[in-house]
């Protein structure tokens, strides 16, 4: 009891303490929990500025590697911007950089290259390389040598065979006659060509529109040469297989045992039409993207351009002749095979051209020129180039050439060109075969072509004929 009242009577006193005076058993704790959050706040204090202090210079690093990384991007893309305004204003003062491009395994190691032509010419294309070696790295481009078979040289068939007869092959070297003349005859076939593209009264599609129109496709025939400065378009059926050989061995695009080919004849024919084995203006887009068209402007203005051309009546017949009255499996199923059902009546054909041959299913002549004449024929493709007009595969009209050599002066007008880009000495043009389809065949071929027919014929092609001086077979178009 005496300790309950005890009890009682100390926490009323403690209470009363409360109401009155601080009690000394209770304001100690206080005191020293105020002391505590006072010496706390005073030891946090320097934590917290040191964190303040710490945040931004954390931050600051993170900053500067930001900005570091802007700049660095602005930069890059400043820089190519620049390169690339170099590079343009250089092709234009200093002529456009070739694309002779080797990887570090495909140059050649031997033999001494063909020589440039004229100092000037050759000191342009020597500046010319420097871009060239920068572009393989800055564009990203580069060349993959075709690795090819071993073949020495091609062989003639022999004497009597179907396809000497077909072909008329004649290898013995022939010495060019060159007429003083030469240069009043290219600036005749040159003057004309102009004229009649720019004259309003020859209409023909395609005349009308801009190199920039022309789709990426369609350059696949202009075949480059940045060594010589050379711009070749091959039309089938006009000794194209040995220009072609020509530029292989001009370019050095094709390797023999890590060699260029320095002799024409020795690079074997099934090489020679390899798209891999030649540079053309269709590759560019792949290649430059962008640049590309600017590119072949610049070529254009600068390089050699030639063609070579023929009778367009005579190039058809020697089409025909190649390609259908030879086995060719290919032409066969894809053109032969379309034409006998269409146009001969034959539904139930062989699958190989051997087979048909044997069973004396071929094309006929005026089954080849009623595939011509059908309008459906290019609703389905373009002509074959074989048979495709030569205005279609080399825009004469759009391309300014340099140089225009006939079929039937092959012989003077290879000679002059070849001294026109100065290898002449170093080169000749192979000696390959005469093909025998002559002018003189043509009311032969003709004869049992309907008249109707061969007047639309020439409607056809009759750009051809104009442009590149032939005369109208008149002969041919009235009974």
């Amino acid at each position: 009891m005496a300790l309950a009242r005890e009890g009682g009577g100390g926490l009323a006193g403690r209470r009363r303490a409360e109401g009155g005076r601080p009690s000394a058993s209770v304001a100690p704790p206080a005191a020293t929990t105020s002391r505590e959050k006072t010496s706390g706040s005073q030891q946090d204090a320097p934590a917290l500025q040191e964190a303040e202090v710490r945040g931004p210079e954390r931050a600051r690093p993170a900053r500067g590697r930001m900005t570091k990384a802007r700049l660095f991007r602005l930069w890059l893309v400043l820089g190519s911007a620049f390169m690339i305004l170099l590079i343009i204003v250089y092709w234009d003062s200093a002529g456009a950089a070739h694309f002779y491009l080797h990887t570090s395994f495909s140059r050649p190691h031997a033999g001494p290259p063909l020589p440039t032509p004229g100092p000037d010419r050759d000191r342009e294309l020597t500046a010319d390389s420097d871009v060239d070696e920068f572009l393989d790295k800055f564009l990203g481009a580069s060349v993959k040598q075709s690795d090819l078979p071993r073949k020495e040289t091609e062989q003639p068939p022999a004497p009597g065979s179907m396809e000497e007869s077909v072909r008329g092959y004649d290898w013995s070297p022939r010495d060019a006659r060159r007429s003083p003349d030469q240069g009043r005859q290219q600036a005749e076939r040159r003057s004309l060509l102009r004229g009649f593209c720019a004259n309003s009264s020859l209409a023909f599609p395609t005349k009308e529109r801009a190199f920039d129109d022309i789709p990426n496709s369609e350059l696949s025939h202009l075949i480059v040469d940045d060594r010589h400065g050379a711009i070749y378009c091959y039309v089938p059926k006009v000794a194209c297989t040995n220009w072609k050989r020509v530029m292989i061995v001009l370019s050095g695009s094709l390797l023999h045992r890590g060699v260029p080919y320095r002799d024409p004849l020795r690079i074997p024919r099934e090489h020679v039409h390899n798209a891999s084995a030649h540079l053309t203006f269709n590759k560019f887009w792949r290649r430059y993207g962008k640049l590309s068209r600017h590119l072949m402007k610049v070529k254009l203005k600068k390089y050699t351009k030639f063609l070579f051309v023929r009778d367009p009546f005579v190039r058809l017949i020697s089409a025909f002749r190649s390609k259908f009255e030879l086995e060719n499996e290919e032409f066969y199923r894809k053109f032969a095979v379309p034409m006998l059902r269409l146009y001969a009546n034959h539904t139930s054909l062989p699958a190989s051209a051997r087979e048909a041959f044997r069973a004396g299913l071929k094309v006929s002549f005026a089954n080849f020129i009623q595939y011509l004449l059908d309008p459906h024929t290019e609703k389905l493709a373009p002509f074959n180039e074989h048979w495709r007009q030569v205005y279609r595969l080399c825009h004469p009209c759009q391309i300014d050439y340099d140089f225009v050599g006939k079929l039937e002066t092959l012989d003077e007008d290879a000679a002059q060109l070849l001294q026109l880009l100065q290898v002449d000495r170093h080169l000749r043009f192979p000696p390959s075969y005469r093909n025998r389809t002559a002018s003189s065949w043509e009311e032969d071929w003709f004869a049992k072509i309907p008249l109707a027919w061969r007047q639309q014929l020439y409607k056809l092609y009759e750009a051809d004929f104009v442009l590149f001086g032939y005369p109208k077979p008149e002969n041919l178009l009235r009974d």
